[in-house]
């Protein structure tokens, strides 16, 4: 080998090095423009063994999945805060906002939240009856039909 080949290739591995330290890590995650932690996630899928194989797009993906569902209740239970006039969102405004919404009600219909309290349910029978002119609505008696006698 003469001087200038192995010169070449000094400088060519260490510029390999280099660039991978000038490159930034750029995680998963912020590849998938997602704030949930694809590693994370992918550790988790593989330490349980639900599968003996795990795909490179099944973390992503689930990620994406749990981001979407946390956004969607977090919202609705803001709003349900804000009704409230409160600021802050407490287990039963995470527990209305669920029961609130037909589809989130039906993925998590099953589950307890703690705190979360029961569904506020007015039974017709014990509210007071409606008034006319300030005096209570009486219900009149419909006499029956008369019979035709032959």
């Amino acid at each position: 080998m003469s001087e200038t080949e192995s010169e070449s290739e000094s400088e060519h591995s260490g510029e390999t090095s280099n660039s991978k330290e000038a490159k930034a890590k750029i995680t998963r995650s912020s590849r998938a423009g997602l704030l949930f932690s694809v590693s994370r996630i992918d550790r988790l899928l593989r330490k349980g063994q639900f599968a003996d194989r795990v795909g490179a797009g099944a973390p992503v993906y689930m990620a994406a999945v749990l981001q979407y569902l946390t956004h969607e209740i977090v919202d609705i239970a803001g709003e349900v805060a804000a009704r409230s006039k409160k600021r802050r969102i407490s287990p039963r405004h995470l527990h209305l906002a669920i029961h609130s919404d037909s589809e989130l009600k039906k993925l998590l219909g099953g589950v307890t939240i703690s705190q979360g309290g029961v569904l506020p349910l007015n039974q017709p029978v014990i509210l007071p009856s409606k008034k006319r002119n300030g005096r209570r609505a009486v219900k009149r008696r419909i006499a029956p039909a008369p019979v035709p006698v032959k």
